[in-house]
C-alpha cells in the first residue's frame, strides 16, 4: 500500500469530500458564511481562503492519498486566519497555537495508521515553523458528522480542556506529545477523524 501526505493546495482542494471542499464554516465570520451560502459562491471564497493563507502563511493541511486514492485530509491555520473562531465562547485561541479546523479519514481506511500519520506530520509542520500546541473547539453535544470535531474524540487523543463550555469547550494538545504516539492511540484517533462528516467516498483521481 503507497501512501503520501501532501500540502492542501487549489490543485487538490477537488480531492476533498465534496461538501468540504465548498464549506466556508471556519473561513468566514457567520454572516459572511450565510451569505456566501445564499449567493452560491462558497466554493469560491474557500478557493480564496485557502490561495490567501497559503500567500501569507504557508502550508494551511495535508491531503492523504493510498495508492493515489485521496482518502483523508486536515486543515489548520492560526486563529487569525479562522473568522469563525471569534464567535466561540471559549475564543480566543492561545497564541502560542494553531486551530485544528477539520480532519477526516475515510472509515474503510481508518486502523492503518494514517490518522496518526497525518497529526504527527502537522505537529512536526508546525514544531519546524515555531507554534507549541494545536487548539480546537470541541463540541460536548455532538450528536452527527459535522464541522465541529466531538469533545470526548479530542480528550481520548490526548487534548487537555483549557477552557471548559457545556458546549463548546476549547481544547489543546501539546505538540511535542504526538511525536512520540505509539498504536496505542490508533483506534481513539479512528474515532475523532471518522465524526467530521458522512460522505461515503472522496472523489477519485
Amino acid at each position: 500500500m503507497g501512501r503520501r501526505l501532501v500540502p492542501l493546495t487549489l490543485d487538490n482542494l477537488p480531492d476533498l469530500p465534496r461538501r468540504c471542499r465548498s464549506c466556508v464554516f471556519w473561513e468566514l465570520d457567520p454572516v459572511s458564511g450565510e451569505a456566501a451560502v445564499r449567493a452560491g459562491t462558497s466554493a469560491e471564497e474557500k478557493e480564496s481562503w485557502i490561495s490567501a493563507v497559503l500567500l501569507d502563511w504557508g502550508s494551511c493541511g495535508r491531503v492523504v492519498y493510498v495508492d493515489d486514492v485521496p482518502v483523508g485530509f486536515v486543515i489548520y491555520a492560526p486563529p487569525a486566519y479562522v473568522p469563525r473562531s471569534a464567535a466561540f465562547p471559549t475564543s480566543p485561541v492561545s497564541p502560542d497555537a494553531v486551530q485544528l479546523m477539520t480532519a477526516f479519514i475515510l472509515p474503510r481506511y481508518q486502523g492503518q495508521g494514517l490518522g496518526r500519520v497525518m497529526v504527527q506530520t502537522v505537529a512536526k509542520d508546525l514544531l519546524r515553523r515555531g507554534f507549541k500546541a494545536i487548539e480546537a473547539f470541541g463540541d460536548a453535544r455532538w450528536k452527527e458528522p459535522a464541522c465541529l470535531l466531538p469533545a470526548d474524540h479530542l480528550l481520548a487523543v490526548g487534548f487537555k480542556t483549557v477552557r471548559q463550555h457545556p458546549t463548546h469547550p476549547r481544547m489543546r494538545l501539546e505538540l511535542r506529545t504526538t511525536l512520540s504516539w505509539k498504536e496505542d492511540v490508533e483506534m481513539a484517533l479512528d474515532r475523532l477523524l471518522g465524526a467530521v462528516q458522512k460522505e461515503p467516498a472522496l472523489r477519485p483521481l
